[in-house]
């Protein structure tokens, strides 16, 4: 690791630009964490190594768990709420305190929901669109006509809203042979037998020990590509 480092440090230095090694963290993931290789120095300075790392607004923790990140969300997605009884308590219309829940407090409960989708849950996310239902009872009867009034207002569930972005993602950035994810893929069945079958599965399957590895999105994406693709054709028709 010292080696990538300093080739690291050497690569930024030929293109004028320096590694900061005060905002550089060092993360150990699985079986490192028993056995903990030596520190690295870069630039005379000794990398802090840390648990938990928040990389492009995402928490990564070194036992992969999104437990901290999907708490965080919450978090920062709830203090968003205060501003909208305040915009309730300003008389403002519901056209704007819809428009103000969708682009400022959703948007944060969708963010890289690829990632960390499946192991959040749904009933305290929703819990969260409820009580930002509830901002504005004119609008939102409350708790128990949640259903209903996400139809007034147009939206789908967050839940459903989660799938469709984490599918987008799937067909956009794994699917294609181009994509620098494309290799995570598994091995394609012979078209052959499955051609035969009444409700196939293009990929091979795997057998997963864990609930984590189950879960995991590429396994999760690749159980129900049959859905993405009967989903994909109806949307054409």
């Amino acid at each position: 690791m010292q080696l990538f480092v300093a080739e690291l440090v050497q690569q930024a230095t030929d293109v004028s630009m320096m590694v900061n090694g005060n905002k550089t963290k060092e993360l150990l993931i699985g079986s490192a964490i028993k056995d903990p290789p030596p520190p690295v120095n870069l630039g005379g300075m000794l990398v802090e190594r840390v648990t938990t790392l928040q990389l492009m607004g995402v928490h990564v923790a070194s036992d992969l768990k999104w437990s901290q990140h999907i708490d965080a969300i919450r978090a920062k997605a709830a203090s968003r709420l205060h501003f909208l009884k305040q915009l309730k308590r300003s008389d403002a219309r519901c056209d704007d305190l819809l428009y103000f829940y969708v682009t400022v407090i959703r948007t944060v409960l969708e963010y890289a929901c690829p990632v960390w989708k499946l192991q959040s849950h749904r009933h305290t996310d929703e819990g969260i669109e409820i009580t930002a239902a509830q901002s504005d009872a004119r609008h939102f009867p409350g708790q128990r006509l949640y259903t209903m009034s996400l139809i007034k207002a147009r939206l789908e569930t967050l839940e459903s809203r989660r799938n469709q972005l984490t599918k987008r993602f799937f067909q956009r950035s794994v699917l294609p042979e181009t994509s620098c994810l494309h290799y995570l893929l598994l091995d394609k069945r012979d078209s052959s037998v499955t051609d035969r079958l009444r409700h196939p599965r293009n990929f091979e399957t795997i057998k997963s020990r864990t609930v984590k590895f189950q879960n995991s999105l590429i396994l999760y994406l690749v159980h129900y590509l049959k859905t993405l693709i009967l989903l994909l054709m109806f949307s054409f028709v």
